[in-house]
C-alpha cells in the first residue's frame, strides 16, 4: 500500500521529474533534491493500477447535496400564511375561538369579526400569545389563551444539484453562498454545516460529487500538417491508454501507429514527462507494458505518419508554384491565339466573305 501511495504521488503531484527519453525510448530520471523517487517500472498500468487521491472539488463540478436535519434556530418567528392553533378559554361560546388560523399575507390573523385581526407576523409564539390576550382583554375579562403553531412554510430548499461557480462557491439559496473549491467531499461538508449554523439548529448535511467535470484529460491527434485535433475528456480513475484511444473511436486514418506517447504534466523545473506507448503491441499482442493508467492533465498525443507529413507539406509548397505556372500558361496561350487569329482571318477571306 505504501508502495502505490509513492507511485501516486509522484504520478500526480510531481514530487520528482520522470521522464522519457523518447528518441532511445529509454527512462532517465532528474532527482528533485530531498525526493523519494520510485522506479519507472513502477508507473500504474492496466495490470497495476491505483486508486486516486481524494477527489479535489473545482469549478464547474456539480454537487449534490442532501439536507439530513434542517432546523430553524430557536426562537421561531411566525412568517405569513403560517398556520396556527388558536385556543381562549373564557366567557365564549364554545368553539367561538379555537381552532386553526392561517397568518394573513399582510401578518396578521383574524380571529373574526368580533375579536378583530393581529399582527403576529415576526413574532416568537409566546409573543403572539401576548398580542393575542392582549387583544381579547378589550372585550373579555382576564383570557386564557393557548397558542401554537401547526404547519409553518417550508424553509429554504438546500437538497438538490449545486455547481460550482467559477468563484468556486456553491449557492445555497437565501442561506449565501459557501466556498468549496480546493476541498474535499469531507472538507466542503463541513464548510457547509459551518456556514449553516447561522441560520439553522445543528444542521447536517450529506455531499457527494454527481458530476465530475474539473478533472480532465487530452487526446491530441496530429493532422500530418494540416492541424490538430484535441478531444477533451472526463477521468475516472481507470482508464488506460487503450481506453482514451477507445473514447474517440480510435485512430484516424492518417496516423502513426508507431508515434504515440503519454504527456505527463510536471513542474517547470523538471523536463518534460514522456511515456512512449507500444500501440501495436497493446492493440495486437495484449501487452500491458506501455498501457498506463490515465491520470488528470494527462496529455496523450498521437502524431500523423510521416508520409502523410511530407505529402501536405509538399502539397502546401508545390500549390502556389502550379496555380503561378498555370495562370500563366494561361496568359501566354491567350496572348499566342490573339497573335496568330487576324492572320487565320486573312486567309480564309475574311469573316462571311470569299476571295476578292
Amino acid at each position: 500500500m505504501g508502495r502505490r501511495a509513492l507511485v501516486l504521488a509522484i504520478s500526480v503531484i510531481g514530487l520528482g521529474c520522470v521522464g522519457v527519453r523518447e528518441e532511445v525510448g529509454e527512462m532517465f530520471t532528474t532527482p528533485t533534491p530531498g525526493a523519494d523517487l520510485a522506479s519507472p517500472q513502477e508507473l500504474p498500468r492496466e495490470l497495476n493500477k491505483i486508486n486516486l487521491q481524494d477527489y479535489i472539488i473545482e469549478p464547474p463540478d456539480v454537487l449534490l447535496i442532501n439536507a439530513i436535519r434542517i432546523v430553524p434556530k430557536p426562537p421561531y418567528r411566525i412568517g405569513p400564511l403560517d398556520t396556527m392553533l388558536i385556543q381562549a378559554r373564557a366567557p365564549l361560546t364554545p368553539g367561538e375561538l379555537a381552532g386553526e388560523y392561517v397568518v394573513e399575507p399582510d401578518g396578521r390573523v383574524n380571529l373574526g369579526p368580533r375579536y378583530g385581526s393581529v399582527p403576529v407576523s415576526g413574532l416568537t409564539v409566546d409573543e403572539a400569545r401576548t398580542a393575542v390576550e392582549k387583544q381579547l382583554k378589550e372585550l373579555l375579562a382576564d383570557p386564557t389563551v393557548y397558542v401554537a403553531p401547526l404547519r409553518t412554510q417550508p424553509l429554504q430548499q438546500i437538497a438538490g444539484e449545486h455547481l460550482v461557480r467559477p468563484d468556486g462557491q456553491v449557492s445555497l439559496g437565501s442561506y449565501g453562498l459557501v466556498r468549496v473549491c480546493g476541498m474535499t467531499t469531507t472538507q466542503a461538508k463541513q464548510a457547509v454545516e459551518a456556514h449553516l449554523r447561522q441560520y439553522l439548529q445543528d444542521p447536517e448535511v450529506a455531499i457527494d460529487v454527481m458530476s465530475f467535470n474539473s478533472k480532465l484529460y487530452y487526446v491530441i491527434f496530429d493532422g500530418g500538417g494540416a492541424g490538430q485535433q484535441v478531444y477533451r475528456l472526463p477521468v475516472t480513475g481507470n482508464e488506460t491508454v487503450l481506453d482514451a484511444i477507445g473514447q474517440v473511436n480510435g485512430l484516424s486514418p492518417v496516423s502513426s501507429k508507431h508515434h504515440i506517447w503519454v504527456a505527463r504534466p510536471a513542474p517547470s523545473d523538471c523536463g518534460p514527462q514522456i511515456l512512449p506507448v507500444d500501440w501495436v503491441g497493446i492493440s495486437t499482442r495484449g501487452t500491458t507494458d506501455t498501457n498506463y493508467q490515465i491520470f488528470p492533465g494527462d496529455r496523450i498525443y498521437v502524431k500523423a505518419n510521416v508520409m502523410v507529413t511530407v505529402d501536405t507539406f509538399l502539397a502546401r509548397f508545390l500549390s502556389p508554384m502550379e496555380r503561378v505556372l498555370g495562370f500563366t500558361l494561361l496568359g501566354s496561350g491567350v496572348v499566342r491565339d490573339l497573335q496568330l487569329y487576324p492572320a487565320s482571318r486573312f486567309a480564309s477571306g475574311g469573316v462571311g466573305g470569299g476571295a476578292p
